[in-house]
């Protein structure tokens, strides 16, 4: 029961928030736990999730290519000004922080709850978007290391 009752209260806060993202995904999640037997749907989607999730950013993300809206042309002018080479190390970064992160909550799950805690504060409250818990995951790790607590 603690699990509908935690579920529905990210609901109100994400209606109250007016975060139509989250609001969808916990709908879908409250839907998906009233079908018998759905733990395996459930496990499914927790442990592919995330794959489908960046596939799915990634389609988006290519649109411009193929719609003819961005070219090589728009590739040659990014590394022509600061702003570009700044993307491409960020791009970098980020890449690497999330390979981090995926493997810091394999090794320590108790974290994801503090994590996903952490995200629905920044949407809801500060009008984020929920593609960082990977990315904080990474985040955290690395200061983690930094000030050298083992994991």
């Amino acid at each position: 029961m603690e699990n509908w009752l935690f579920l529905v209260g990210i609901l109100a806060i994400a209606v109250w928030g007016k975060n139509q993202s989250l609001v969808i995904a916990t709908s879908i999640v409250l839907i998906l736990m009233l079908i018998p037997n759905s733990q395996k749907i459930l496990q499914l989607v927790e442990k592919q999730g995330i794959n489908w999730g960046v596939t799915i950013i990634s389609i988006a993300i290519l649109i411009p290519i193929a719609t003819g809206r961005i070219g090589f042309q728009d590739l040659i002018n990014a590394f022509k000004s600061p702003i570009g080479w700044i993307a491409v190390f960020c791009g970098i970064l980020v890449s690497i922080l999330s390979a981090r992160g995926v493997g810091f909550l394999a090794v320590s799950p108790e974290v994801t709850v503090a994590l996903v805690f952490g995200t629905i504060l920044g949407v809801v409250f500060l009008k984020g978007i929920a593609a960082g818990p990977i990315i904080a995951s990474g985040i955290a790790y690395c200061i983690l290391q930094l000030i050298n607590i083992k994991i």
